[in-house]
Parts: C-alpha cells; structure tokens; sequence
C-alpha cells in the first residue's frame, strides 16, 4: 500500500496526485480506480465511499442512486482530506473500478 498526497491548484479547484500513469486528477481518476482503498483525513484512513455502494448494488442492497451519494461523500472527502491510499504496488497505473 502506498500514500499519495495531494497537489493543490486553489485557482483551478483541482486536486491531482502522482500516479503510475505521471500526473492524474483525483476526481476523474482516483475516484473510479479500483487501486484507491481510502482518503487520508487527519490521521485516519477513511475508505472509499464508491466500493461499498457498488458492492450493495451488486447485491441488490441499495439503490442505484447510493452510488451517486458515494460520489458526493467522495468529492467531500477529497476536499477535507490530504493523501489518497493506493494499493497499486506493481505500478499498474489508473485500472477502472466498474
């Protein structure tokens, strides 16, 4: 497991990390890979909210729309958060999660 922080761009409201694949956004990237475990807020691994909504889809446990609340609380994260937890210990780069 490794820990990428983040790299702000306030004038862009961007937030990007150094991937396997050079300079990626989190939001677009990050956000559907399946290497992304978690989000480092404060001194804590907060997992990644879309994993268990599509986990619950998959399972005919909740609704299509959690995977948009997981999206959100993702996004939230993001903004409070300082490093994204990434498993992708072969530097395989972005894999898509879906």
């Amino acid at each position: 497991m490794k820990t990428l922080e983040f790299h702000r761009d306030e004038k862009k409201s961007r937030v990007t990390v150094t991937c396997a694949d050079g300079e990626g956004s989190v939001y677009s990237q990050c956000a559907y890979c399946k290497h992304c475990k978690g989000i480092w807020v404060g001194k804590r691994v907060t997992p990644t909210p879309q994993a268990q909504a599509y986990s619950d889809i998959r399972r005919g446990k909740a609704p299509d729309e959690s995977l948009m609340n997981a999206a959100m609380m993702f996004n939230t994260l993001i903004r409070d958060g300082s490093a994204i937890e990434c498993e992708d210990d072969a530097n395989e780069g972005f894999h898509t999660r879906y």
